[in-house]
């Protein structure tokens, strides 16, 4: 079979089992408040979602043996055309059409970008000074992200897909080295590297789960973006992946990257914010009942009524 199409394959049951995950995290992320961090990470469902997680990360590994990262990365965009639609589904409501706009217009940004980023299978890996570098800096930039503010939950999504893109480069860089039968197989940059794929995917697994507490379809679609994004940096710059097409194939990237961009704007106005309710419908009742039917009335009497006697509370005309 092509190795192209063994990518492409692999990253569709990738992106499929990503998205059981994402929702499984983004329900156990809207109990959070309630049960407690402790108890949602001792619950079965919580590892659940880490088995699906880390079963989509191996299958995501084998493909970046297969093809380049340029287009193995897009694919993950799969991942949001699943996700929202189940998370809807297990919600027992239906998608909106802002949430379809926002997906499609995703979806169709990172199609453009997948279009231009077809080139041959990497042969070439990280160094470990660039590996160090690439970390530190993503690690300054996840602390920056991270930081208390507005909208915690699009900036921990971001982080999370820079990790997590961060992540991905790192391992092709691992999965090509430990295949060279012309090195050692435990080197000091397989185990070095390995170590920081580690990190870096924890770390975007759980920048997720706090990022999902807003809402499932716009962090989602932040962490979508930013993965490829962050990782085609890096096989562009460092691990010598080219785009298709010249200065047309640059044109289309940056117009798919706005698409892409829209489309996660749209969702994000179709999330609701944490802890923002729709106002309660008034109610509407007659007029209650004097608990003191007999009782005088405070203050003085209207103009023309004296007070009748004996009875108190009752008015006579004079």
């Amino acid at each position: 079979m092509n190795a192209a199409l063994v990518a492409v394959l692999l990253s569709l049951v990738s992106a499929c089992a990503y998205a059981a995950a994402a929702v499984a995290q983004e329900r156990l992320a809207s109990r959070a408040s309630d049960a407690g961090p402790l108890r949602m990470l001792t619950s079965g469902a919580w590892w659940w979602a880490v088995a699906l997680n880390a079963s989509a990360a191996l299958l995501h590994v084998v493909a970046l043996k297969y093809g380049p990262l340029t287009v193995v990365q897009p694919l993950g965009a799969l991942t949001l055309v699943a996700a929202v639609p189940l998370g809807a589904r297990l919600a027992g409501r239906r998608v909106s059409a802002i949430e379809w706009r926002g997906t499609g217009l995703t979806l169709l940004g990172l199609g453009a970008l997948l279009l231009t980023a077809s080139g041959p299978a990497p042969d070439d890996v990280l160094s470990v000074p660039e590996a160090l570098t690439v970390s530190g800096a993503t690690a300054a930039l996840i602390g920056v992200l991270s930081w208390p503010g507005a909208r915690p939950g699009l900036r921990h999504a971001t982080a999370s897909g820079i990790a997590s893109g961060v992540a991905s480069a790192l391992t092709q860089t691992v999965t090509v080295a430990v295949t060279d039968r012309s090195g050692p197989l435990l080197s000091v940059q397989v185990i070095g590297v390995a170590v920081l794929v580690a990190a870096f995917a924890t770390g975007g697994l759980l920048l997720s789960q706090t990022a999902y507490r807003g809402g499932l379809g716009a962090p989602l679609a932040v962490v979508t973006l930013a993965n490829p994004v962050a990782a085609a940096l890096i096989g562009l710059s460092l691990l010598g992946e080219r785009l298709r097409g010249g200065a047309g194939g640059v044109l289309l990237a940056l117009t798919g990257a706005v698409l892409a961009a829209w489309g996660v704007l749209q969702l994000s106005r179709a999330t609701p914010e944490p802890g923002r309710h729709e106002p309660a419908a008034p109610v509407l009742t007659g007029p209650e009942p004097d608990p003191e039917p007999n009782r005088a009335p405070e203050g003085p009497p209207p103009a023309g009524l004296v007070p009748r006697q004996p009875g108190p509370g009752h008015l006579t005309p004079l």
